[in-house]
């Protein structure tokens, strides 16, 4: 009897942990960490960045606005899911809705405790992230355009919460802005041609269903056509060290990308294009190591 209670309360939890998707929250969370001490704050020592209790609770409060809105966002998606992702949903759905809920509201008031620490003005900008966060996946997902452009800005939000605290305006950190940016809004288009036939039954307005296939596949790529820009500049008129390879492959991959687009019709093939681009942002996360790898060591060793 307690070993069947036991496992019913590890399928909950990691049912929980599929709902919130915390290995996202995981990658968010050290590229936070990444970009604060070896982009935004490359004169401070790493114990000063991994140690500043202010940039810590900025990102718990981060992990759990994100953490918070995937959960709403399963909550008014679960219909939907339940076309797109069976399997996935059908493991979402060991935790009752009343329970998400619950952690919805816990994680929220969380995020707000956490970033009263650091200041008035974090508490303000979290309350507003959190609320439009509510609207997006209430009404805002199913209107044409601006459901992708608010996902969009709602996701690289975390690193522009990390951006405004160390008050980094160069250029370079814009145009690397830039280029994540346009993954992000790729993927959220490609998400789009997946979940056609839930965004159909739930009366969503996506690009791929008011517009077709064709002329999502044109925006696609347009919009890698111009992520081609902000790697020409970051090789060419930035110093990014070792980092130029990433952006290397990262055109290999946005090539690849755009030849399989062109013939891309099944489901299967989309969730493909679509992890490849998950593919260049997880790697961009991590190759900020490289930008000066020789400092990079010296820092740590």
């Amino acid at each position: 009897m307690a070993a069947s209670a036991n496992k019913r309360l590890l399928l909950k939890i990691f049912s929980l942990f599929s709902v919130v998707r915390g290995y996202n929250i995981l990658v968010v969370v050290i590229a936070q960490y990444l970009t604060s001490a070896f982009i935004l704050a490359r004169t401070k020592s790493l114990r000063e960045v991994f140690f500043d209790p202010n940039l810590f609770f900025l990102i718990l409060a981060s992990s759990s606005v994100i953490a918070s809105g995937y959960i709403i966002n399963n909550f008014y998606d679960s219909e939907k899911d339940l076309i797109n992702r069976p399997k996935k949903t059908m493991l979402d759905r060991i935790v009752s809705q009343r329970t998400k809920l619950s952690v919805y509201f816990i994680l929220n008031f969380a995020s707000i405790f956490f970033a009263s620490y650091v200041s008035f003005r974090a508490v303000v900008f979290f309350s507003i992230y959190i609320f439009v966060i509510w609207l997006y996946s209430h009404r805002l997902k199913k209107i044409l355009f601006l459901g992708n452009l608010v996902a969009s800005i709602l996701t690289i939000t975390p690193f522009f919460v990390v951006f405004v605290y160390y008050k980094n305006f160069e250029t370079v950190i814009f145009i690397h802005a830039t280029f994540l940016y346009l993954m992000i809004v790729m993927r959220e288009l490609v998400k789009d041609l997946e979940n056609m036939q839930g965004d159909l039954v739930q009366n969503y307005h996506t690009i791929p269903l008011v517009y077709g296939e064709k002329w999502s596949k044109f925006f696609l790529a347009v919009c890698a056509v111009i992520a081609i820009i902000p790697i020409y500049l970051l090789i060419t008129k930035f110093e990014t060290g070792h980092m130029n390879y990433y952006f290397y492959v990262s055109l290999i991959l946005l090539f690849i990308f755009m030849l399989m687009l062109y013939f891309s019709k099944a489901k299967w093939q989309y969730l493909l294009l679509h992890n490849i681009l998950k593919l260049i942002i997880v790697v961009g996360v991590f190759s900020i190591l490289l930008i000066d790898l020789d400092e990079v060591l010296q820092r740590i060793f």
